[in-house]
């Protein structure tokens, strides 16, 4: 679905980009003393070690070697059929027979083009449905990742179908429209729509999206609120509400984000995450979350994304009509207004955005190693920054360390050992060094 209405919906890229997302770790319980009696046989229980020193980097599980290695063969699958599905409506002709039903149905312009959207999604989710049952059910159920039921994985699956044609049938109009009316213009004024229509999802999803795949309530630890509320202060982060969301129905991953901008401006942790990591690993992941803020991430973001957008839309502009050209007896059109094209925007701008996703993920692990950096200098807390790295690593079946190909393509984020690493040794406020942050902090909270 994602790929289907991947032009329109570039925004939705965007939140799950500034998450921490930590998985849950095994709890082990505390060892109970022994009495007053003397047992001979039964060494006395020493007391806990004094956690000092660095923080050091797991070698990887067998089982998390597995996952990961299944993980890179449904990416590079999944690349590719990303490629062949939209090639495949266009070569056999299926979009535009889609486009003359449409035309039957809808009459007027632009019910063609929503009635056409929505067929469209409609095929393409049936066609992926094996393929999304597996990855995102199946296997996360497999490898432990996931309690979600097979009737909210379905509820939660066509919920997302469901915003993403109505979406598509309110948007993907205005494009069409340049189209039309600026056929050598087009990609310019499309890219440059962009940006509002991404301010917009950042605005609307916390408040009326999110809430309808899980409960977001307020926190049940007022301490733990109090803390965190002081944290966001000292950040310069005011005005804030803190919600509590109900995520253990559907996995065993916790989270924590800060998202939206204005009246919708919200610190959000999941219920997984308040139950099994310690208030102080916590608030590192705060303090991470509170740096995307604070350091204007969100905008950076908006404005590189619309950049590279741009840059697409003139590559498909430049390349689209000799494609037209060649094989418009197959495709069934001749013009790439005509609402049938909407399979070769797909796949020239998923092809165009896979070259160019190596400079996107270098850019996005840029901007989550400031984050790090923030949240190390606001809570000074490096041990139990590394433990919670640790714990991510551990319980989301992650490979420290992964090929340097790998990390280009994938990694949205630093690779775990590098930022447990970099938890171990960055601490210049030992040594009297300026915080490269400090000046944002505000004393006294």
């Amino acid at each position: 679905m994602k790929r289907a209405i991947l032009i329109i919906l570039t925004a939705l890229f965007i939140t799950p980009a500034l998450t921490f997302a930590v998985e849950p770790a095994a709890q082990t319980p505390p060892p109970t003393l022994s009495g007053e009696t003397e047992q001979a046989t039964i060494a006395p229980v020493p007391p806990p070690p004094i956690e000092s020193g660095p923080v050091a980097v797991p070698e990887p599980s067998e089982k998390a070697v597995r996952y990961h290695r299944g993980g890179l063969w449904i990416w590079l699958f999944e690349m590719a059929f990303g490629l062949l599905l939209p090639a495949a409506f266009l070569f056999t002709g299926l979009s535009a027979r889609i486009r003359d039903l449409a035309g039957r149905l809808g009459k007027r312009w632009f019910f063609t083009i929503a009635i056409y959207i929505a067929i469209f999604s409609l095929l393409s989710a049936v066609i992926e449905l094996p393929i999304s049952y597996y990855t995102d059910f199946v296997r996360e159920h497999e490898y432990g990742l996931s309690n979600q039921s097979l009737a909210k994985w379905l509820k939660d699956s066509l919920l997302s179908l469901g915003i993403g044609i109505v979406v598509s049938a309110l948007f993907l109009w205005v494009p069409y429209l340049l189209l039309k009316r600026s056929p050598r213009r087009w990609w310019l004024y499309t890219g440059l729509l962009a940006i509002p229509f991404l301010l917009l999802m950042i605005l609307v999803q916390p408040v009326w999206i999110d809430p309808l795949f899980n409960k977001f309530g307020p926190m049940k630890n007022q301490a733990l609120e109090t803390r965190i509320l002081d944290l966001a202060a000292r950040a310069g982060i005011e005005g804030s509400r803190v919600f509590e969301v109900e995520k253990s129905a559907d996995t065993n991953a916790l989270n924590a984000y800060v998202n939206g901008f204005g009246q919708t401006k919200r610190i959000v942790l999941w219920d997984t995450t308040i139950a099994r990591l310690s208030e102080d690993e916590l608030l590192f992941v705060m303090g991470h979350e509170m740096g995307h803020y604070v350091l204007g991430h969100i905008w950076k973001l908006i404005g590189f994304i619309a950049v590279l957008i741009l840059i697409t839309l003139y590559a498909i502009y430049r390349t689209s009509g000799w494609l037209i050209a060649r094989y418009r007896e197959r495709f069934g059109f001749d013009s790439l207004a005509d609402i049938a094209s909407f399979p070769l925007l797909i796949l020239l701008f998923s092809g165009f955005f896979l070259v160019a996703q190596p400079v996107m993920m270098t850019f996005n692990r840029a901007v989550e190693h400031d984050a790090d950096r923030f949240g190390l200098e606001i809570t000074r807390d490096n041990r139990n920054a590394a433990t919670a790295f640790v714990k991510l690593q551990q319980d989301n079946l992650a490979i420290p360390r992964p090929h340097w190909l790998e990390k280009m393509w994938r990694a949205s984020h630093p690779p775990l050992g590098e930022r447990i690493d970099f938890c171990n040794e960055y601490r210049p406020w030992e040594s009297g060094q300026p915080l490269q942050y400090g000046h944002l902090f505000r004393e006294g909270r």
